[in-house]
């Protein structure tokens, strides 16, 4: 034993490991509950006139999931009329009749499947255009004072803002109104102009300095030293020239690439913010979004998604406007100028002088180009969310009636799909509604992944949550994870998750003729309560590329997820996902986590940490992990053997003790059900904050290798608590 206490003194270690991908900012989620494998279609039916439908029967949909038919479970339709609420079709789902029935809906009340929100957002906007929108939202919200929807505003800049949270109060929405119509905005000046002329002085620098090596050679054939030298200067200045053109065009279109994500980033979160907020209303709900274009960069198309398929998943349907109004030119004029630009270029260069770059460099920019119509991302996140575009003209407040038309007279469908296989792919809904003369919008598809809740599913999730969902336990590469709660004062439920892979386990592709390496992988984590619902979702999607010559080096690291979430008491299944997206493969890791009680007037003990290292914290860059401890960062050992020959393993852990009292510690190391050593050791005086931070090495001489439980005890006068750490030895 004295062996033992000798071993058994508070460590201070510090190593120069290199650290990887560790990110220490905090996530917060809410609770998020899972609903069933019920799928609900809200459906807009019009006549040509583009008045309502409202006698339609179960009979005269039909709903296809990939082509397959869908037993139709309930149907209802929703309408505001002579202050009825709904219509429902049956008492009871499985009360709906099948398909081609002929049962029509009856008539009840339900006030809460009456509620209907609409969201008016303000995206950034030019002066002309921020009154335009004004203009329209306020003919839109009228003059009465008491609004049948719930209505808020919002503005998108570089974040979300909310100028006015929901409500019938029209006087508070028109107010909210005025306030966006009055908002400056942050401007993103496109650089397409300034591209297309440094592509012009290209052209031109490289024209002349063709036409001047032809003159030198012209005259050094006729004997003229003077003018070959002449012509000789002329072509020099006008290869820099060129040259000098080529830099600043990549300058350019390099910045605009990055400010076009940045803008579309933007945009995209703050949708998504909102949307994912109004699905825990029912119903049909509206986006009204007031914008001059939406574009869509490459790095942000995939995000985009994740707005369309959570609007979708929501029964948000977006009504997009274009606020830029009547417009003189093509949105694509100017794209159009550059890509000719670019085109004339290649042709006058390509048989006598080569500027620099691979041949296809010029493509790939014109593809980007091409794809930047600001009015089609505004078309497809309407039309793909059963909403609808306002464009091309000056006067949208008339058009704007269309969105109280649809909220107020909508028919409600659910079915629960034949396939329940969540394997993530994307399901596509067809809608066919057996009646002449009439049109209809509704939701296009959803991706097959379980539902998650109180949070957005994110495009780069879907593989991931598909994994986790199927009956076996992947295991393609190594992937370790832990979870650890530290029941703190203000925040008894804090857990931090980390989560730990080698970067050699995920698929690299590497390009040969442009020299550079590329990875795209996602880490996923869900929390679930003892009920199998799902608390907490937290992860990180991770693309990362690189020159070629550093590929070596950067598959030695390691990816180090973590993050953090809050829980209330109870105990907790932690299961973790890695997805490597080239090679369509995954890894699952399971673990148990206990969250204890938070009181105050408790003792209270956090999770049992094996280290696997320390590092010293740079000066200055303390946010207040709970792993930091002194001047050093704790890395957890999330399941790696400890060698015995190392002669020592350290642990830590935290203590909250009770203001003025003093517990004791007992520490245990049990191997099955056997207890091998149990010691008293004597714990520090607390902290300023009140905290035990305990960080400690148990020696490993006399433990044969196998698999081991840390046991520590806490105890006062008042009550005991006991946490404990599992370890293997090798």
């Amino acid at each position: 034993m004295k062996k033992y206490l000798a071993f058994l003194n508070l460590i201070t270690l510090v190593f120069s490991l290199p650290l990887n991908g560790f990110s220490q900012t905090s996530q917060k989620d809410q609770k998020i509950t899972v609903s069933t494998a019920e799928v609900q279609l809200d459906v807009v039916v019009k006549d040509k006139k583009g008045h309502p439908v409202k006698d339609l029967k179960v009979g005269d949909f039909e709903v296809y999931e990939d082509g397959a038919r869908q037993q139709i479970e309930s149907f209802r339709l929703v309408t505001r009329e002579a202050g009825v609420n709904t219509v429902p079709a049956a008492a009871g789902k499985n009360e709906a009749p099948a398909p081609g029935g002929n049962k029509s809906a009856r008539v009840v009340r339900d006030a809460e499947a009456g509620i209907s929100a609409v969201a008016l957002v303000f995206d950034r906007l030019s002066p002309d255009a921020r009154k335009r929108a004004m203009d329209a939202a306020l003919s839109y919200v009228g003059t009465a004072a008491k609004l049948d929807s719930f209505m808020g505003v919002f503005t998108i800049n570089l974040s979300l803002g909310m100028l006015q949270n929901y409500t019938t109060d029209a006087q508070l929405v028109r107010k909210g109104v005025e306030r966006a119509g009055i908002s400056a905005s942050s401007t993103f000046d496109s650089s397409t102009a300034l591209t297309s002329s440094l592509s012009q002085r290209q052209l031109t620098a490289a024209t002349a300095e063709a036409a001047a090596i032809s003159n030198a050679q012209a005259a050094g054939a006729a004997g003229d030293s003077a003018g070959a030298g002449a012509a000789g200067s002329a072509a020099g200045a006008a290869s820099v020239d060129a040259k000098f053109a080529e830099m600043q065009q990549r300058t350019a279109e390099t910045f605009d690439v990055l400010q076009r994500d940045q803008q579309g980033y933007a945009t995209t979160n703050g949708l998504l913010a909102l949307i994912n907020s109004m699905k825990l209303l029912p119903g049909r709900k509206a986006v009204i979004f007031f914008s001059e274009g939406l574009a869509l960069p490459p790095n942000v198309r995939q995000h985009f998604r994740s707005v369309i398929t959570n609007a979708n998943r929501a029964n948000v349907s977006v009504y997009s406007v274009d606020a830029a109004g009547l417009r003189i030119d093509s949105p694509l004029q100017s794209s159009r100028t550059e890509v000719e630009a670019r085109a004339r270029q290649r042709i006058e260069t390509l048989d006598r002088i080569h500027l620099g770059g691979p041949m296809t460099a010029g493509l790939e920019r014109n593809e980007d180009i091409l794809k930047l119509n600001p009015q089609s991302g505004l078309t497809d996140l309407a039309q793909e969310t059963g909403g609808a575009f306002i464009g091309d003209t000056n006067n949208i407040a008339p058009k704007l009636k269309q969105v109280d038309e649809d909220l107020h007279t909508y028919y409600l469908l659910t079915y629960s799909p034949a396939s329940q296989n969540y394997d993530g792919k994307f399901r596509n809904i067809a809608l066919k509604v057996n009646r002449s003369g009439v049109d209809w919008q509704s939701r296009k598809g959803y991706f097959a992944v379980p539902a998650t809740g109180g949070t957005p599913v994110l495009f780069y999730e879907t593989p991931g949550l598909a994994a986790l969902n199927s009956a076996a336990l992947a295991h393609a590469f190594p992937i370790q994870s832990g979870a650890m709660n530290f029941p703190e004062a203000k925040r008894p439920g804090r857990v931090s998750i980390s989560v730990q892979a080698p970067s050699s386990a995920f698929t690299f592709l590497e390009d040969k003729e442009k020299k550079t390496f590329s990875t795209d992988f996602s880490i996923v984590v869900l929390v679930k309560d003892q009920a199998k619902q799902v608390v907490s979702k937290l992860s990180q999607h991770y693309i990362v590329t690189g020159p070629l010559e550093k590929v070596a080096a950067t598959k030695k690291g390691a990816i180090l997820f973590y993050r953090e979430t809050d829980l209330p008491p109870g105990n907790y299944l932690v299961e973790t996902v890695a997805y490597d997206l080239p090679a369509n493969k995954a890894s699952l890791n399971r673990s148990s986590l206990e969250v204890g009680e938070g009181n105050d007037s408790k003792l209270r003990l956090s999770s049992v940490t094996i280290i696997q290292r320390v590092e010293q914290i740079p000066v200055g860059q303390k946010n207040g992990n709970p792993f930091e401890v002194g001047d050093v960062m704790i890395y957890p050992n999330l399941g790696d053997p400890v060698k015995k020959a190392a002669g020592r393993m350290g642990f830590y852990f935290t203590v909250y003790p009770v203001k003025d009292a003093e517990p004791k510690l007992t520490l245990e190391v049990m191997q099955h059900t056997r207890s091998l050593v149990q010691l008293p050791l004597k714990l520090p005086a607390p902290d300023a904050s009140g905290r035990i931070q305990y960080a400690s090495a148990l020696p490993l001489e006399s433990l044969q290798p196998g698999e081991y439980d840390l046991r520590i005890t806490v105890r006062d006068a008042q009550s005991s608590v006991m946490r404990s750490g599992k370890f293997t030895i090798e």
